[in-house]
């Protein structure tokens, strides 16, 4: 029997949209993978990909029987893609985000996969980044000291204009809920990846561009138990200091006790240590010319290793419960103005 660390896993994609171009470029890159087919209901849009292409799910998953099933498609294709792997006994399936179409949906997907004995990982890719990788290990070892204030100043200055977003994800205008369902979401789950799971949310959102249907800009605060506070500063509207705003989205500070991590628009990470004025470079600038830091690559990779080498799972649609109940937080304190308690976060039990 051949090592596992040499073992091939057959890939499948459901989904040829804009983004799919980041997941698809990747499993075309991975030794241990090996791309077999993509599906879209347009089988040129499926063809373009240079992949085997198919415009019918059942028909791929017969054909080509993959292992991995990676769904590229808005929330409400998750829940019937999400039962055909499952019925058809992949290994494991991804799922892009905004995951499902609420909670009610994303709590029983999840306990479909978990009877099934299935992985099912939801692709939540900003906490791959490899600036929130560096982060982390910087306040695992206490280079800070104790994290009393995090700030995400969120600025991807795409927001403008009567034709926002028509040139690359024209299906953001339409969103009833945006900036925290769409986006906002990764920094929900990257504030638990770094400080662990809010205690309370506040929020304050707004609409700037009335070309769209939802909100673009607002302010969220989280509450942690260990004291700490992070405040998200959204603004789609604005830009920052980068040569391309989709790299980061945006500035971060990271401050504690005994220093500062500034995050910067060009992906690196500086440490400023209290009381002095010199910065120190924990990571240098980042030079990959697709999405975040190839964040998509190694969240795919994450994956692979899961599957091959045992090694723990992050993301799974259990754990990732608990982000959407924030979020659904977030949106009842904008209603209601208040504070709210999250008295209910953490994984769903099995």
């Amino acid at each position: 029997m051949r090592d596992a660390g040499y073992m091939t896993l057959r890939v499948a994609c459901v989904g040829a949209g804009y983004f799919s171009r980041f997941h698809i470029g990747s499993w075309k890159r991975m030794p241990r993978a090996t791309l077999v087919g993509v599906c879209d209901h347009d089988l040129a849009k499926a063809a373009a990909t240079g992949a085997p292409a198919f415009d019918d799910l059942q028909t791929m998953l017969a054909k080509v029987r993959p292992d991995i099933l990676d769904i590229i498609l808005p929330p409400k294709g998750h829940a019937d893609t999400i039962r055909a792997g499952l019925a058809a006994g992949v290994r494991a399936i991804i799922c892009q985000k905004p995951f499902c179409r609420d909670l009610d949906e994303a709590r029983t997907m999840a306990g479909l996969a978990q009877k099934a004995g299935i992985p099912l990982i939801v692709h939540e890719n900003f906490r791959f980044q490899p600036w929130f990788r560096c982060i982390r290990q910087a306040l695992e070892v206490g280079t800070i000291g104790d994290v009393l204030q995090v700030t995400f100043r969120l600025r991807s200055g795409d927001g403008q204009g009567a034709d926002a977003y028509l040139d690359r994800q024209p299906s953001f205008r339409e969103m009833q809920r945006f900036l925290i369902h769409e986006t906002g979401v990764h920094y929900i789950d990257t504030f638990s990846y770094l400080l662990g799971e809010p205690s309370h949310v506040y929020a304050d959102l707004r609409q700037i561009n009335p070309s769209i249907a939802g909100e673009d800009a607002g302010y969220v605060i989280f509450d942690f138990s260990t004291g700490a506070r992070a405040l998200l500063d959204g603004n789609r509207c604005l830009d920052h200091r980068a040569d391309n705003t989709r790299r980061t989205m945006g500035e971060g500070l990271f401050e504690g006790t005994k220093g500062t991590l500034t995050l910067g628009g060009d992906g690196a990470v500086s440490l400023r240590r209290f009381g002095t004025q010199e910065e120190q470079i924990l990571l240098a600038p980042d030079t990959h010319d697709g999405f975040g830091g190839d964040c998509t690559h190694a969240l795919q990779l994450h994956v692979i290793s899961g599957l091959l080498d045992r090694q723990e799972f992050e993301n799974t649609a259990s754990e990732y419960l608990s982000v959407i109940k924030i979020e659904e937080a977030i949106y009842r304190s904008d209603m209601t103005h208040r504070k709210v308690e999250l008295d209910d976060h953490g994984p769903e039990p099995d």
